[in-house]
């Protein structure tokens, strides 16, 4: 069955945030141990995140 634009447009942005997190892990080891910190608190925080996203998705 193939896919809808929809379901495709979903993908693109989801290999979008790949991209994001791939320059998001490059970048990390430039920060300082605070900056870190402060940033992994708010990556944490932020909703909705990831784990909402696959748990959207997962099959009921």
């Amino acid at each position: 069955m193939p896919l809808s634009g929809e379901a495709i447009r979903l993908m693109n942005y989801i290999d979008d945030v790949a991209v994001t997190l791939r320059r998001v892990l490059a970048t990390i080891p430039s920060l300082t141990p605070e900056e870190r910190a402060r940033v992994a608190e708010h990556f944490i925080q932020t909703k909705p995140n990831a784990q909402d996203v696959a748990e959207a998705l997962a099959p009921r």
